[in-house]
């Protein structure tokens, strides 16, 4: 797979066309967030994925969007839905044979490959006027390559620790004050297993985003910097691997989570102090009511942080018409399209003006307020390429074939590697 993906990325780069775009032009159409109007016409197509369970109101709420702009803008819109099993493939195909979208959704960890290569427009020109100080820093960090911005985002997510309250109160603790650090969380973990039950979940089988690197970014490490910068072994960062070794030795998570995907059976069978969420599993809990669960802020060593994924859309490089796919961008993005897109998926909004769709859901608005210590992973060319590799390190730690220093060192050598192709 990975032999086509660079075979791809040489097709597309001999049929790129050269990215034209007008300073100052195009605007959301919103005197607070635009700028002026700009001379548009055309047609553009955009890729968008399905982001809820929710696929008619999906749909018009798209078809809505797009239907505003056409009567504001004069462009013609067409929206198409791609399924995100290999969407990477049929994006990079697309638009090698110069027939692909003009505007699609990519998330953190492809912006920098897409960026690195020159397949996405800078949005920079285009943003005079857009209130972009209303975008959390967070969500922005995201979408930005090389002090240039690639792409305007539109969804946030924050994970954080679900409580069980029954399991909390049956073992001492303290449903008003649940942990804030790792110590006291360690001490409640301890106290778990001491009754019988599973401290949290580890799914080593899973993406290192939400498994391994909240820990690393907890102890005050890095796993690697935007810059090329390797810190998985630093020794902020082996501390991360040492608790995690910790936690599987004391039987404070499962035993397989080696390569376990999620544990959520035993979590909703009551056997888990707490797991891992965001705002999927906050809305599956209140809609089964079959348990009393709180969140609680994401845990700190030296920071608090944790993580979640940033959503964006882009313009790509050969876009027929990138004046128009701009100003669309800009136009998804505003406050009114978020208040109206996170409304319908619950995810959250990136402008923070938009967050008070959430002021009469408590859970989510003080999920919402804990974006500003998410990370969205590894913002570099080789996030992608560099996973497996740290994923085979912390599952060999885990079965004993390597201490937490050997595990974090041999990441660290094969990240060089990959950063160094």
């Amino acid at each position: 797979m990975k032999n086509v993906w660079y075979l791809l990325i040489i097709l597309m780069l001999g049929t790129l066309l050269a990215a034209c775009s007008s300073e100052g032009e195009g605007s959301s159409g919103d005197e607070s967030e635009g700028g002026s109007e700009g001379d548009l016409s055309g047609e553009i197509t955009v890729w968008t994925m399905p982001f809820s369970g929710d696929s008619e109101n999906e749909e018009k709420m798209w078809n809505n969007m797009a239907s505003t702009f056409e009567e504001e803008h004069g462009v013609s819109v067409n929206m198409e839905q791609i399924p995100w099993s290999n969407r990477d493939q049929k994006i990079l195909t697309a638009l090698a044979a110069g027939s692909g979208p003009d505007v699609f959704y990519a998330i953190p960890d492809q912006m920098p490959q897409y960026a690195e290569e020159g397949m996405l427009l800078e949005l920079d020109p285009y943003l005079e006027g857009n209130n972009m100080d209303d975008f959390a820093d967070s969500a922005m960090e995201s979408v930005t390559w090389d002090d240039s911005t690639y792409g305007l985002p539109i969804l946030q997510e924050a994970y954080t620790l679900f409580y069980n309250l029954d399991i909390v109160k049956e073992i001492g603790g303290d449903p008003e004050n649940l942990p804030k650090n790792w110590e006291e969380f360690k001490a409640l973990a301890a106290k778990a297993k001491e009754n019988g039950y599973y401290a949290t979940s580890f799914p080593g089988g899973g993406s290192m985003n939400g498994a391994l690197y909240p820990w690393i970014w907890q102890a005050g490490g890095t796993v690697l910097s935007k810059d090329g910068e390797v810190g998985i072994n630093s020794d902020q960062s082996v501390e991360a691997f040492e608790l995690i070794n910790t936690m599987y030795e004391k039987e404070w998570i499962p035993q397989d989570s080696v390569t376990a995907m999620h544990h959520n059976e035993l979590w909703e069978g009551g056997e888990m102090l707490a797991v891992t969420g965001s705002g999927i599993n906050l809305q599956i809990l209140q809609k089964s009511g079959e348990m009393d669960f709180e969140i609680a802020a994401p845990l700190k060593k030296e920071e608090q942080a944790t993580y979640g994924t940033t959503g964006m859309f882009v313009v790509p490089s050969n876009s027929g018409n990138p004046d128009a796919a701009a100003e669309f961008v800009k136009y998804m993005t505003n406050a009114e399209n978020q208040r109206t897109f996170n409304e319908l998926t619950k995810y959250i909004p990136t402008r923070e003006s938009a967050k008070d769709i959430f002021e009469d859901e408590p859970k989510l608005d003080k999920l919402a307020g804990f974006t500003e210590y998410t990370k969205p992973g590894v913002i570099h060319p080789a996030a992608r390429d560099i996973m497996s590799p740290i994923q085979s390190e912390v599952q060999a730690m885990l079965e004993g074939d390597k201490s937490p220093q050997e595990a974090a060192d041999a990441a660290a050598e094969a990240i060089e590697q990959q950063v160094g192709k």
